[in-house]
């Protein structure tokens, strides 16, 4: 049994869709951030860095439970205990990582305009420009790629697209971005959020 430590952000949807599409039994630890419930000593001991997602795999490699932390690190591990969602040969892994690390790099500006956006205590309208800019550009790179393959790492459905989707797809839903000139984008978009098993994650919240 895995226990899922997530929250209702783009972060904590990546697990949870990569936990339904797996079909992997699991238990939700809900984190409340707005709490700072991700400050408590019991959770820092499996995520140090004090951030959501991360698990408690009870069955890990050696029978023995394992914590993993950090988006692409946690989706990599599930991926590979089911031997799903990953291309299997060396070309095809290869990437679909590069598309996860590019993830890793980038999301942080779709955060950082939903902050200006949304919470700051006073708009900046630089910070703003600067990174609708960003996400703009970020966009652009998965829109080249999407019109060369269905997905990220080729032909298939993979943990990169689930890497790479929930923060896209706030961006349009919370932050009002418009994609119209990103056509492939929209049609990766839809084409995800429309797979049962991402819906049923994406309606998930505390009860």
């Amino acid at each position: 049994m895995i226990d899922a430590y997530v929250w209702t952000t783009p972060n904590g949807q990546k697990l949870l869709v990569a936990l339904e599409e797996l079909g992997l039994p699991y238990n939700l630890k809900w984190v409340n951030l707005t709490r700072g419930e991700q400050k408590a000593p019991a959770y820092l001991a499996i995520n140090p860095n004090n951030k959501i997602p991360a698990i408690v795999d009870h069955e890990g490699p050696d029978g023995t439970p394992l914590a993993v932390f950090e988006s692409g690190a946690v989706l990599l591990y599930l991926a590979d205990k089911v031997g799903k969602l990953i291309p299997q040969t060396p070309v095809g892994r290869y990437v679909a990582l590069e598309w996860m690390f590019f993830n890793a790099g980038s999301a942080p500006a779709f955060g950082q305009l939903g902050y200006h956006l949304l919470f700051a205590p006073e708009k900046d309208p630089k910070a703003i420009q600067r990174f609708t800019q960003e996400t703009q550009r970020l966009l652009g790179v998965l829109d080249r790629r999407l019109g060369e393959t269905p997905y990220l790492s080729g032909q298939d459905f993979s943990i990169a697209d689930i890497m790479n989707f929930t923060w896209p797809r706030m961006g349009v839903t919370k932050f009002g971005l418009d994609i119209t000139q990103f056509p492939n984008v929209k049609r990766w978009l839809d084409t995800i959020q429309a797979r049962p098993a991402v819906e049923r994650a994406l309606a998930m919240t505390p009860a």
